[in-house]
């Protein structure tokens, strides 16, 4: 017996208890099954700092679309689930939520402090996984991991002992870049780039045992403190003399040499630059190369150290006040230039990142960077789109070792241990509690790695890697990665060299880029605009379907979209629109209907549909595996509103009222049609189509493992499919024409068709009757019409009888008391923009909305002219 549909779809009711039987028969699951292709996709594990944005709400929707698809194509589909532990941003998260306590991490200590970093990610990673299961993700959540779980802490663990045994990870004193406010290292990808406005400051540095000066421009006065040589290039005629002499530098009184060095670019400000090694990461390589003294001025929260006088303790901007302040009335200050310029902030917490010489540990990245290129362009993995391989190779081609200790408490604990006596260290895979040197007590390294390091090892340690289980063998490499455009350099160059390093092979076959979600103006969406929406809501308020359609409809690999409030509502239209389709057909259907295939006779209009539907299967196949996913769901769109409600289910109508045979027939086409229509929407919209294909006759358990519709030659009536189109074109032809004359439906009148292709026509009259509101309709070569309303198709001439259609006197007087009124909003309008004074002092939003009312007014005019020249 079949079940009947609710009159209005509901997508609370729906959602939640779908979701349930879903989970309920493990149909996320994913075994390694050598009878079938295995299809994996690792997300890109959200942090456990809070919960998800609309990006993640993307990021997931496409996923999802992808995996469900392999899925009912066949595949052994794993999605596979879990959070990263986000380590600078989370501490900082649960730091704050601390504070608001009383409580401080130092004053907890180490081990109590992270029994609270773990409530907080327990917390919200539940959270997170919640709201994933709200919009639907399919992932197997019986393999959900975190990337401090047991399993990613060993492949971490074994990752850096295996770099460290080959010497690719080495503890050494470096610049680096350093968060004042995180009070942590930051790797060059952590580090944000934003135009500052900031000044160039000339400055003497008196030359010692002679009269004179070499002029010094910097940005950063309050340095000067460390520098300890200025340099010049040695091929620079107006320095060659005084290279290998000393400067006294200013302030500090101190001597320091002039170095030559090919850094200096001549012609850029005065072609002499100062030194300071411990702030600068490029006069650190000249410092080395010059074998320069290392001088340090900052504490960790940037204030001056002590042991400089006045400056000691004071912030490094309050210190570039005083310096310049003391220059000037030292007579050192020559001038100040505004000076714009690219100034480093940390991505977590946008402070001005400090250049800062510290001892860390670092991955040599040039050995890893090689085979990790040559991967891409030789195919192996394709960015999508290609384009984007040129932010991947400048990342790689152009990398500086990686610094990946962190001073902070979240995080793997870097596996390093030191004597507390003699200083003797070792790096072991086991803890180290006794110096193998000198007996002494051995202590930790307190710093952990860059969260980066463990998200780096994430599409193989979460299948079992270092063991070789039969996930990995299975599932590994992954199939399609999908990811954003701003983590390429962050995530996926780190993912590429730490698969082909520790596995041979790549990590995935596909990069699948997207776009960012902006507002409705194109404006990214942020904290300080209060634009940002939550996905959540949007779930609440018109479903999750809704909220994935919309996300899915225009989207393009690589490129922003745009998300509206007027762009979820057409979607849960189109929720609507396919509920009472499916409804009406379930409507029709005698309760002891089962058929599942096609009747053995099929009208004309079934063989039109027939081949409309079979091309949408081949087309939505062709952008699907093309990742091209706004493009299939848009022909989806078009299929279902247009070509199967707006006209199959009307060209049907009257077969169903006429019962028998011909009913049969095209109820069994309307059940065809619409069970596989679902089966191809439901990676998009799965919850309305679960519970439509659940009402249709189906075999099976769940459409989610309902065979993928494929293209079926059988059913391409090419010939048919053209015939029917001209009648088609008539028919909309005679509507439009109608449309534009405002003459309701109800008001029929005599179609008299001219046509060459008569058959097609005369076979087809009863839907030219139906569709195009008309009376009779006559079939020939030539008809004499007096006064006739005429459309033109490529195969026909329709004629309608004016007289039938409208009272000429009548709408002639309507339309010229249009075309009066209209005159008069034109007057006013172009008066106003013809007024200098309304001009000079509006807004130019303003003037804008006025000048595109006119336009509308003159277009409205040109239509009534029109209108009025049909009427004769």
């Amino acid at each position: 017996m079949l079940k009947q549909l609710d009159k209005v779809y509901d997508p609370q009711s729906v959602e939640d208890r779908t979701y349930e039987f879903w989970l309920s028969g493990g149909y996320f699951h994913a075994e390694p099954d050598t009878g079938k292709p295995p299809y994996t996709i690792v997300i890109p594990p959200p942090n456990v700092t809070g919960q998800l944005h609309m990006g993640h709400a993307l990021d997931d929707t496409l996923q999802d679309i992808l995996i469900r698809w392999r899925r009912m194509q066949g595949y052994e589909a794993l999605w596979m689930p879990g959070t990263d532990h986000a380590a600078i941003a989370t501490e900082a998260k649960v730091v704050a939520a601390l504070k608001e306590q009383g409580l401080t991490k130092e004053g907890l200590g180490r081990e109590k402090f992270l029994e609270h970093a773990w409530e907080w990610k327990e917390k919200y990673e539940n959270r997170i996984i919640s709201q994933l299961k709200k919009i639907g993700c399919s992932c197997d959540w019986d393999r959900t991991r975190f990337t401090m779980d047991e399993g990613c802490s060993e492949a971490v663990q074994e990752v850096f002992m295996k770099l460290y045994e080959k010497g690719l990870i080495y503890r050494g004193e470096r610049i680096i870049n350093w968060c004042p406010n995180c009070k942590t290292s930051l790797s060059d990808a952590e580090v944000e780039h934003e135009e500052k406005e900031g000044a160039f400051w000339h400055i003497r540095y008196p030359i010692v045992g002679e009269e004179g000066f070499i002029e010094v421009a910097t940005t950063r006065p309050e340095t000067m403190l460390g520098d300890t040589a200025v340099a010049v290039h040695p091929d620079d005629e107006r320095y060659k003399r005084l290279v290998g002499k000393n400067v006294l530098l200013p302030l500090v009184n101190k001597e320091i040499p002039v170095v030559a060095d090919e850094y200096v670019e001549m012609d850029f400000g005065t072609g002499v630059v100062k030194i300071t090694p411990a702030h600068d990461p490029n006069d650190f390589e000249v410092g080395l190369r010059h074998n320069l003294p290392v001088i340090n001025i900052f504490t960790e929260d940037a204030h001056i150290m002590e042991g400089w006088g006045k400056y000691s303790g004071m912030e490094r901007g309050e210190a570039r006040k005083a310096i310049v302040a003391d220059l000037e009335e030292g007579g050192f200050l020559i001038k100040t230039e505004p000076y714009s310029h690219n100034v480093g902030t940390c991505y977590r917490c946008g402070t001005v990142v400090e250049p800062r010489v510290s001892k860390q540990w670092f991955v040599k990245m040039k050995p890893l960077a090689g085979p990790a290129i040559d991967a891409v362009k030789s195919g192996e993995t394709k960015f999508i789109p290609e384009r984007f391989d040129k932010i991947y190779y400048h990342w790689l081609e152009d990398i500086h070792d990686w610094c990946i200790s962190r001073q902070i408490w979240w995080g793997h604990r870097i596996p390093a241990y030191y004597c507390d006596t003699c200083g003797e260290m070792v790096v072991s895979r086991e803890a180290v509690h006794t110096c193998p040197k000198c007996g002494a007590a051995m202590h930790q390294d307190p710093d952990t790695l860059d969260t980066w390091f463990s998200s780096a090892l994430w599409p193989f340690s979460t299948l079992g890697w270092p063991k070789q289980t039969a996930e990995l063998k299975y599932f590994y490499p992954t199939n399609t990665l999908v990811t954003g455009y701003d983590i390429i350099f962050f995530w996926v160059v780190r993912m590429m060299f730490s698969g082909l390093e520790h596995t041979g092979e790549v990590p995935f076959k596909n990069v699948l880029i997207h776009g960012l979600v902006r507002d409705a103006q194109g404006r990214k969406m942020s904290k300080s605009l209060g634009n940002g929406i939550d996905p959540l809501e949007i779930v609440d308020q018109y479903g999750a379907d809704a909220l994935r359609f919309t996300l899915a409809t225009g989207n393009s690999p690589g490129n922003d979209m745009r998300f509206s409030d007027d762009k979820v509502k057409a979607s849960r239209n189109f929720a609507n629109k396919i509920w009472n389709a499916s409804r009406f057909i379930m409507m029709n259907l005698p309760e002891d209907f089962d058929e599942k295939g096609l009747p053995a006779e099929l009208a004309l209009e079934d063989k039109w549909i027939l081949t409309k539907f079979n091309r949408l299967v081949g087309e939505v196949t062709e952008n699907l595996e093309a990742f091209e996913l706004g493009m299939a769901v848009q022909k989806l769109y078009d299929f279902i509103w247009d070509i199967f409600c707006d006209w199959y289910i009307e060209l049907t109508k009257a077969r169903i009222a006429q019962g028998g045979e011909s009913e049969r027939s095209a109820q069994m086409v309307l059940c065809y049609i619409i069970n596989g229509v679902m089966r191809l929407l439901h990676p998009f919209m799965p919850f309305i189509t679960e519970e439509i294909w659940q009402a249709l006759p189906h075999d099976g358990e769940t459409i989610m493992k309902a065979e993928c519709p494929k293209v079926d030659d059988a059913l391409n009536f090419a010939v048919e499919e053209a015939e029917f189109e001209k009648v088609m074109d008539l028919i909309r032809a005679i509507r439009n024409r109608r449309a534009e004359m405002n003459i309701p439906p109800s008001k029929k009148a005599h179609v008299y068709v001219e046509t060459k292709s008569a058959e097609i026509f005369l076979q087809c009259q009863e839907f030219i009757k139906r569709l195009a509101s008309a009376s009779e309709v006559e079939t020939g070569e030539h008809f004499d019409v007096e006064g006739a309303v005429q459309v033109i198709t490529n195969a026909a001439r329709g004629l309608i009888p004016m007289a039938e259609l409208i009272d000429r006197e009548k709408e002639l007087a309507r339309l010229n008391k249009d075309k009066a009124a209209c005159q008069k909003d034109i007057d006013f309008i172009s008066g106003k923009l013809n007024n200098p004074g309304f001009v000079a002092k509006a807004p130019e939003a303003v003037i804008t909305g006025e000048r595109a009312k006119l336009a509308k007014a003159e277009e409205r005019m040109k239509i009534i002219l029109e209108s009025i020249a049909n009427l004769g």
